[in-house]
């Protein structure tokens, strides 16, 4: 009864700070009623308020401070107290100690029996304060590292020196690479990569450390996990490529597989490479979502100056329209997202990846498979016998696979494809390099398209800012016009995970294949003065097209120069605020 008259009192605090309707705590002291669960998580469930309104008037309403963990620096000796196995057992994290007294953070401060055991197994006074479940979670992962009660149950059942033995015995490290708490660590590794939207995990053996690094949103961020897991690096790494179908026993050379993979109900496919280094086997997974929408055109970043000329290059009957750009720049999704443009029913589409990234409905997509032979090139020759109108290729990356590409194009067919250079003018020097004649190149390539990703600022907790005289000046002798721009910058806040960016976009600069650019490849012009002539004929570069961008709040005038290679303008664009 006693805790009926709490949750009730707990109700009328958040109705009393308009947090939460009559009706709606009526309708949650029903529930309450029903099955006894506790109030506060009914509200949250429900969707009537949020974990953290429910959690300030708990702690006002039993007098316990609330703190936001993510504003605090926790202190080593403090983590040390409670190891990770407790701490993720009873969902709390220390953040405090004095006096032979120890603060904790916990979810759910009514529960007093969670904290008399931890008073009695550390022999401490233990004082709790009130933050949210994501917070604690947050803090455990920060401080302890990912999978640290399962590093310590490891080291626990093996003892150490036998942990530092096994990565010497091949036959042991075999079988502890089937363990439970090692598939259990790794699938944590995964999972979280996954939660944090990386699209590469890279597991990298160093002299005195195991190294575990996500890719989020193009930058490499490091992951927290537990110092001691180096005692088990090579269980780690063979747990790796026995999911990815390997050979374990094999560690002298480099090695390519697979994983599928299941996550909340969204299937995955794993790309796995290993590299032998002297420290071990570096490992690198790539994440690819098999239940990816496909983006389209009007989605990729394009403005309606860019987005006119690409609709009309992909929409010619024949020629090639080539994506340039490093790796990792969104060519392909950019070739995706024309073809999805182009995919009706009076169109035959083939393709030629490596790999497939995302499946196109009705189009005829063909894996390449360089072990048995099975080469871009060779794909292309077949391809001409399946009479399409479309083929995309997806990498120009040898004379022989150049050759068949503009063959196809002079035979009538639309042909996409990818190349990598810095920009688009380069491809012409690329091809030419491949030993591709001019006259070939300007008879079959009707666009050049150069891209870039750059971050996008979180949307929560950006914020404008004025830069220094030094960088507007700046910025003026790049011939960038700064008049009536508003320059915003990053933030940081549990959207972004403190990044302040979340997501991605591209800049572009879209070449057209007219007479006078025609002219100057077949004189074997250098692609400089092709760039100057596609300037002139109003080619956007894709410093231009990324500066749109910062004055459209989208993105941080440091992610364009990040990104676009030249040096003219040094420093950071927030010196001097």
């Amino acid at each position: 009864m006693k805790m009926m008259t709490q949750d009730r009192g707990l109700g009328e605090l958040l109705v009393t700070a308009g947090k939460l309707d009559a009706d709606g705590l009526d309708m949650a002291t029903r529930e309450h009623a029903k099955t006894g669960e506790r109030l506060g998580s009914i509200l949250v469930k429900m969707g009537l308020v949020e974990e953290e309104d429910v959690l300030k008037v708990l702690a006002q309403q039993l007098h316990v401070p609330y703190v936001k963990l993510s504003e605090l620096t926790i202190r080593k000796e403090v983590i040390e107290k409670i190891p990770a196995k407790l701490v993720n057992h009873y969902h709390m994290v220390p953040i405090d100690q004095y006096n032979g007294t120890i603060r904790v953070a916990v979810s759910d401060p009514m529960n007093v029996h969670v904290l008399d055991d931890l008073s009695l197994v550390i022999k401490l006074e233990v004082e709790p304060v009130v933050a949210s479940t994501k917070e604690i979670d947050d803090a455990i992962k920060k401080y302890y590292g990912i999978g640290a009660d399962t590093v310590e149950g490891l080291i626990e059942d093996r003892g150490a020196e036998g942990a530092v033995d096994l990565q010497a015995d091949v036959t042991n490290i075999d079988d502890m690479a089937e363990d439970a708490s090692i598939v259990r660590f790794v699938n944590q590794i995964i999972a979280e990569a996954m939660a944090d939207r990386a699209t590469d995990i890279h597991v990298e053996p160093l002299e005195s450390e195991l190294r575990v690094r996500y890719r989020i949103d193009g930058m490499l961020y490091e992951a927290a996990i537990p110092p001691t897991i180096k005692r088990f690096q090579s269980a780690i790494i063979s747990r790796i490529k026995i999911m990815a179908d390997l050979n374990i026993a094999e560690r002298r050379l480099p090695q390519d597989g697979k994983i599928k993979i299941k996550n909340q109900d969204k299937e995955f496919d794993l790309r796995v490479s290993t590299l032998p280094t002297p420290y071990g086997e570096s490992i690198s997974i790539r994440i690819l979502s098999r239940d990816s929408e496909l983006v389209s055109l009007d989605k990729l970043g394009l403005d309606d100056h860019n987005l006119k000329i690409l609709r009309k290059m992909i929409n010619k009957p024949h020629g090639i329209l080539f994506v340039t750009g490093p790796t990792g720049s969104g060519k392909s999704t950019t070739l995706y997202a024309s073809l999805s443009e182009i995919n009706t029913i009076d169109r035959k589409i083939i393709t030629a990846e490596d790999p497939i990234e995302y499946r196109i409905p009705g189009v005829t997509q063909v894996q390449v498979s360089p072990t048995i032979d099975l080469s871009f090139a060779r794909v292309l020759r077949t391809m001409l016998r399946q009479d399409p109108d479309v083929i995309m290729v997806g990498e120009t990356r040898d004379p022989e696979t150049a050759q068949a590409a503009i063959r196809a194009a002079l035979t009538g067919h639309m042909v996409f494809s990818t190349l990598h250079t810095n920009d688009a003018a380069g491809a012409v020097s690329r091809l030419l390099d491949m030993g591709i004649e001019p006259f070939l190149v300007a008879s079959s390539v009707e666009g050049l398209l150069a891209q870039r990703l750059v971050r996008v600022l979180c949307k929560e907790c950006k914020h404008t800012y004025t830069p220094s005289p030094e960088v507007l000046r700046r910025l003026s002798l790049n011939n960038l016009n700064t008049e009536g721009a508003i320059f915003m910058k990053p933030g940081g806040c549990e959207k972004c995970r403190y990044t302040g960016f979340r997501g991605r976009t591209a800049i572009y600069e879209i070449i057209k294949i007219d007479e006078e650019i025609k002219r100057l490849i077949v004189d074997r012009q250098a692609s400089n003065i092709i760039k100057k002539a596609a300037l002139a004929s109003g080619m956007r570069t894709i410093r231009e097209d990324g500066w749109l961008k910062v004055r459209e709040g989208t993105t941080t005038i440091d992610e364009v120069l990040r990104v676009t290679m030249e040096d003219e303008f040094g420093g950071s664009a927030y010196d001097g605020e």
